[in-house]
């Protein structure tokens, strides 16, 4: 009996950085919006204690691959026996700040949990998923939220499902080299919620990234035609809100050969928990 799930994308529609810790890693103010697009992945239970991946891209089928990681982390947590196929659509772009491989991760947890009849709660999932990535706490979680720390302390919050047109340039931007680079915006004032709802949205990654990569810069320019946008995570994916999916397809229509483009509905639930709650394996 196989098990499929989705991994969804989410964006960033504010990204501060209030400043580094003694660890190197940086404290951040940011809205997380839960997407209806993502990966799919599929889940076969074994008797033994194998963990096989097999994906779309085959690139990815190494040993270093966060679902990987998540299943053996899971087996050590608990000293479960047991074992998965599993196979991988990859649909988002890697490196896009999109969060694919948090999301495949915290699926993954969420599924083997199930699977494997662990009976973790969310939020034990939701620390160990903190060892593989500060995003990973959010997809385990499945809700739309604000989130300070290192993006592992989230508040839910219900945010109008708006439409929204998301668009990758041809480039991979490293997420650890943008936190190490030395220009990188580090002294936002940290601000209440009620605050940051009310001023202008920004993300502090996106300077760096424009200047590092002319063809973000190059992208929102044509993006910005269309909508009011701004980049999301440490980029390279850019974004803007339509009003409807009519409007968002004309401006797909007219996307840079080069790059790649979606169109997704903002959600304040990720549909992996409906998926789980109507599978056979909880009954």
């Amino acid at each position: 009996m196989t098990l499929s799930l989705p991994a969804v994308a989410k964006l960033n529609l504010f990204l501060h950085i209030t400043g580094r810790r003694a660890d190197g890693y940086h404290n951040l103010q940011t809205l997380f919006q839960l997407l209806d697009v993502g990966d799919e992945l599929h889940f076969t239970p074994r008797a033994d204690n194998q963990l096989n991946l097999q994906c779309s891209d085959p690139t990815l089928q190494g040993p270093d691959n966060l679902i990987i990681k998540a299943g053996r982390l899971l087996q050590q947590h608990t000293g479960c026996m047991l074992g998965c196929d599993i196979v991988l659509d990859k649909k988002l772009p890697m490196g896009g700040g999109l969060g694919g491989g948090s999301s495949d991760a915290a699926t993954t947890l969420l599924a083997l949990n199930t699977l494997w009849q662990l009976k973790l709660s969310q939020a034990q999932l939701a620390a160990l998923g903190l060892q593989l990535g500060a995003d990973v706490p959010l997809f385990v979680r499945g809700f739309s939220a604000f989130a300070e720390g290192v993006g592992e302390i989230l508040v839910p919050v219900h945010l109008p499902e708006k439409t929204y047109l998301v668009v990758t340039p041809p480039c991979h931007v490293s997420t650890a080299a943008i936190f190490q680079h030395p220009d990188l915006i580090r002294n936002s004032p940290p601000l209440s919620l009620d605050t940051l709802f009310s001023s202008p949205w920004r993300n502090d990654c996106q300077p760096l990234v424009e200047q590092l990569q002319p063809i973000v810069a190059l992208t929102l320019q044509w993006l910005v035609e269309y909508a009011p946008c701004r980049m999301t995570g440490t980029g390279a994916s850019v974004f803007a809100e339509f009003p409807d999916a009519a409007s968002a397809q004309h401006a797909l229509a007219h996307l840079p050969a080069s790059c790649r483009g979606f169109i997704a509905k903002g959600v304040n639930q990720s549909p992996v928990m409906a998926a789980l709650a109507d599978t056979e394996f909880n009954a």
